[in-house]
């Protein structure tokens, strides 16, 4: 039976950053050889630094004083950091039906949550040469993104509430005197991660669903 017309959201609350790569391990196994559905994965994890696989650690500035544990993990760029108060996006995803191309995909998650920002009120867009969304010169989400089989996996990092604390002990991506920005401090108001998680998830939906047909 062919999956690759389906697509399954989930919000899966507070989730480790251990059990969660797990979790995405098996799913790409599965989604690979068409006996899962593809996915999207929302949750937030506990404060962690990860950091792609790269020589440069630079980004992590002095490692032994970082106030969080670091992993170092399978997906492209530098440092970025994890924590509650940022909705997290785990997109698995077979590119195998969806034209193999990383670029296009990468400006895809873009498209997602710059929607799922203007749906907030909140004037979101790209800048040259950088992956990731910003508003103006301020950062709001950081993507990273790993391909296994043509089935991706790691995502989108979309920080909701105001407390970024933890991205002072490092270069955030690799992108030096990046401002840190998120949607409660854009906004005004105070914001629910799981609400944010709805208005990805609609958005997500109209980027990457494909039309059933029949």
């Amino acid at each position: 039976m062919s999956l690759t017309n389906q697509l399954t959201v989930e919000w899966l609350g507070r989730v480790g950053y251990a059990e969660a790569l797990a979790m995405q391990d098996a799913l790409v196994e599965r989604i690979s050889l068409g006996d899962e559905p593809e996915r999207l994965l929302l949750l937030e994890h506990d404060a962690i630094y990860t950091i792609g696989r790269t020589r440069d650690t630079s980004s992590l500035r002095d490692p032994a004083l970082l106030p969080h544990p670091v992993l170092e993990t399978n997906r492209g760029g530098q440092a970025t950091w994890h924590g509650p108060g940022q909705l997290v996006g785990y997109p698995l995803l077979d590119l195998r039906s969806r034209g193999r191309d990383l670029h296009v995909y990468l400006r895809a998650l873009e498209d997602v949550l710059i929607a799922a920002l203007a749906v907030l009120q909140i004037d979101a867009g790209r800048r040259e040469g950088l992956t990731g969304v910003w508003v103006q010169d301020r950062k709001i989400a950081s993507i990273g993104v790993g391909v296994r089989k043509w089935v991706t996996m790691h995502g989108f990092a979309l920080n909701v509430c105001g407390e970024l604390s933890g991205f002072d002990a490092i270069v955030p991506c690799g992108i030096a005197d990046v401002r840190m920005t998120a949607v409660e401090r854009e906004s005004g108001r105070a914001t629910d991660v799981e609400a944010v998680a709805a208005t990805v998830a609609t958005c997500f939906r109209a980027v990457f669903e494909i039309p059933r047909s029949g």
